[in-house]
């Protein structure tokens, strides 16, 4: 990201993707909340020091998609945003709990629970130094949360997307079958396409290439990897889009 996400410029906006997997810590469902916390943790540093944070959960720590032929794709869908939706409560306290103002958007009403998103009211919230939630993804079925936090990342002109995982980069084959996988550095987007490497969905990746909206991968557990990766040092993989 060549020091875009750099954290002592005041007004550099950075948009954070959390794998729901990734929260729920060693029990692999619900959340596991000392992890929540050590986000907590880092991501304060960063937003005290100016950085502008959005951040978008995925739900698989509750919901992975249409699990039944009984179920409509449609529906699964719709249970998949309301357990972004939950997610995104449940850290935005948390985030609380440890100093940060936060705000909840979702692109549909909640009721009292979020407030509709507009991209106005984002960036009030942002000027007023909240961490700011995008829950809901896009509000529409057939559209994952990686296209979720590319769509709000364009549409917000953020400087960067920060994902968050459980493997600590992009690989030129699944490291978890493949002990030779090979570790990319820094990649092109277009590259990511052409290889079919399994970094965001390819929708996401399309619109990354067209606005030209860089991302990074890393290990959400590695020690300090998102405070880090908010200044701009990267131990994982930049994918660039020149």
């Amino acid at each position: 990201m060549d020091g875009r996400c750099d954290g002592q410029d005041k007004k550099r906006r950075v948009f954070l993707k959390l794998s729901g997997e990734a929260l729920a810590g060693p029990k692999k469902t619900g959340f596991d909340e000392a992890t929540v916390k050590e986000v907590a943790r880092q991501v304060k540093l960063s937003a005290d020091a100016g950085v502008q944070v959005g951040i978008v959960i995925g739900g698989g720590n509750f919901w992975r998609g249409r699990t039944s032929e009984a179920i409509d794709r449609t529906k699964a869908d719709q249970i998949g945003m309301l357990a972004t939706v939950m997610n995104c409560i449940y850290v935005s306290e948390i985030f609380r709990s440890a100093g940060m103002k936060t705000k909840i958007l979702t692109p549909f009403a909640c009721g009292s629970m979020t407030e509709l998103f507009s991209k106005d009211l984002a960036n009030g919230y942002f000027e007023e130094g909240m961490v700011v939630f995008f829950a809901g993804g896009t509000g529409h079925p057939y559209f994952s949360t990686d296209t979720g936090i590319t769509l709000r990342a364009v549409e917000m002109e953020a400087d960067g997307i920060l994902l968050a995982k459980s493997v600590d980069g992009v690989y030129d084959s699944d490291p978890a079958v493949n002990p030779q996988a090979k570790r990319y550095d820094r990649i092109t987007i277009q590259e990511v396409i052409d290889k079919k490497l399994a970094v965001v969905d390819l929708t996401a990746s399309i619109m990354c290439l067209e606005h030209k909206m860089p991302m990074a991968v890393f290990d959400l557990n590695e020690k300090d990897s998102i405070a880090n990766a908010m200044q701009g040092k990267i131990n994982g993989t930049i994918v660039t889009v020149d």
